[in-house]
């Protein structure tokens, strides 16, 4: 149903060990890192956040992450790619449960469709990790607003949390992406973070239940 709570679907992961040089090359991991875990979600945006959460709770680091395009065969869906390493195996086995639980627990997604099948992405992020501090120039800790809609909504959106919140752009993604969304990623106080993941979700949801404003 329109409007709906939904979370993230956590498609596979898997370790691997003691990996080739193509891949510590590939993925640029830190020196001493051996180990990796490879992971996908079905939401690209909440495959970066879930990575950001495990450098948080995990001795893990994000060398690598991307969209990979129609992921998921939907318009409005990507899959996340991602790679995180740590020097130990117990590390990376801890990494990617984080990776799991964040998707599957935390996540927040919203509905936009009476099938469930197009969703919005609006998550208040209270403290970053460290692959956000470092992929954004942010300080660790940090909040931020992370929030991903088709273009159209997503433009609605950004428009509308811009006007309630007292935040700052981080990134905004004015053009579909490679999962044919759009968005932003907003920094400030925890409460603002909070106004502005609101004012994102419910201004869209109103935009669906009455498209044709003229």
């Amino acid at each position: 149903m329109i409007g709906d709570l939904l979370r993230g679907r956590f498609v596979s992961n898997r370790l691997l060990t003691d990996v080739e040089d193509c891949m510590l090359e590939q993925y640029h991991l830190p020196e001493g890192h051996i180990d990796i875990g490879l992971f996908t979600t079905s939401c690209d945006g909440v495959g970066y956040v879930a990575a950001d959460d495990a450098t948080k709770k995990a001795n893990v680091e994000v060398p690598a992450i991307y969209t990979t395009y129609g992921g998921c065969g939907k318009f409005n869906d990507g899959q996340v790619f991602g790679v995180i390493s740590g020097p130990k195996v117990s590390d990376v086995e801890r990494g990617l449960r984080y990776v799991r639980a964040f998707t599957e627990q935390e996540s927040t997604l919203y509905s936009i469709s009476e099938d469930d099948e197009t969703m919005i992405y609006a998550q208040c992020v209270p403290r970053i990790g460290r692959y956000f501090s470092k992929a954004y120039n942010l300080p660790e800790g940090s909040s931020i607003a992370y929030l991903i809609a088709p273009a159209m909504q997503g433009a609605i959106g950004i428009d509308e949390a811009l006007t309630q919140a007292n935040v700052d752009v981080v990134r905004f993604w004015s053009n579909p992406t490679e999962s044919n969304m759009s968005g932003a990623i907003l920094t400030g106080r925890e409460a603002q973070c909070d106004i502005a993941v609101k004012a994102f979700r419910d201004v869209i949801i109103e935009s669906v239940l009455d498209p044709i404003e003229y």
